[in-house]
């Protein structure tokens, strides 16, 4: 019986192994999705801006875009999602600057021109050297920065809004951690195979000190609408959520004109 027993247990559990291995190993390869060529320029859009070389404290060299704004009240600090790069995110560019807001926009490491390979301890440090390049390089005054994140990148700004005080942070079609995610999108591989990401952005929020606005439509197809009600609650006050319609990618495009009036109401008052 024993003889019977181990005769299956061991290759389960020698199968077992070998999955967490390749699943551990293939983790960035599903997570990352990095577009090394820049497809067009803000002066392609029409749109004046500085190109901009960074430096994070652990040496990678990352590139970005400052678009600025001749009357600008704010600077939005743009971290975007998992995939392309930084010239894939005309759309929501326009949006900010059409509301009176300087940009700075960068690329992740392992993204467009940006060094390095991406990683969650990478990505964080890369956000926090775009908030040295404002607040201390150009020197805009912390309360008057908005820290945006979209899907992946809304955890990376909610991770910088935990260390910083900022004059608010939006996270848009993001997720409450990367366990949550896992656990409701494939529970049961969630059991099965070890996490290599935390990305929780829900404990971050609820660290942080800055102003909050989550934005999730129901119908994203991505990253499940309860992740994003999950992250909301977990956010510290003040913090106010708008439903969006429309899918993950173009969800924003779709909830136009509430969307845009939605954003240019609370950076022009955070925290009402």
């Amino acid at each position: 019986m024993v003889r019977k027993m181990a005769e299956w247990l061991v290759p389960l559990l020698v199968g077992g192994l070998l999955l967490n291995g390749v699943m551990y190993v293939q983790q960035p390869r599903m997570i990352f999705f990095p577009w090394s060529a820049l497809d067009a320029t803000p002066t392609d859009w029409g749109l004046a801006y500085d190109d901009v070389t960074l430096q994070t404290e652990d040496g990678v060299a990352l590139h970005g875009w400052y678009i600025p704004h001749p009357q600008a009240r704010r600077t939005v600090l743009f971290l975007h999602g998992n995939a392309g790069n930084i010239s894939h995110r005309r759309e929501s560019i326009e949006i900010f600057h059409r509301l009176g807001n300087n940009v700075l926009i960068i690329d992740y490491r392992g993204y467009g021109q940006s060094a390095g390979s991406p990683s969650e301890t990478g990505l964080y440090l890369d956000a926090a050297a775009a908030w040295r390049h404002l607040t201390i390089t150009r020197g805009t005054d912390p309360a008057d920065v908005i820290i945006f994140g979209r899907s992946l990148g809304g955890a990376v700004a909610a991770h910088l809004a935990s260390q910083v005080s900022a004059g608010g942070v939006i996270c848009e079609s993001t997720f409450s951690s990367a366990r949550d995610f896992a656990r409701l999108v494939f529970p049961l591989l969630s059991r099965l195979v070890v996490l290599r990401y935390q990305f929780d952005a829900a404990s971050a929020l609820a660290r942080g000190s800055s102003p909050v606005m989550i934005l999730h439509s129901p119908d994203d197809e991505i990253m499940p609408f309860a992740l994003g009600r999950r992250l909301y609650e977990a956010a510290a006050e003040p913090k106010r959520f708008v439903t969006l319609r429309g899918d993950h990618n173009t969800g924003f495009l779709a909830s136009q004109p509430d969307y845009e009036r939605a954003l240019q109401a609370f950076i022009a008052a955070p925290a009402s």
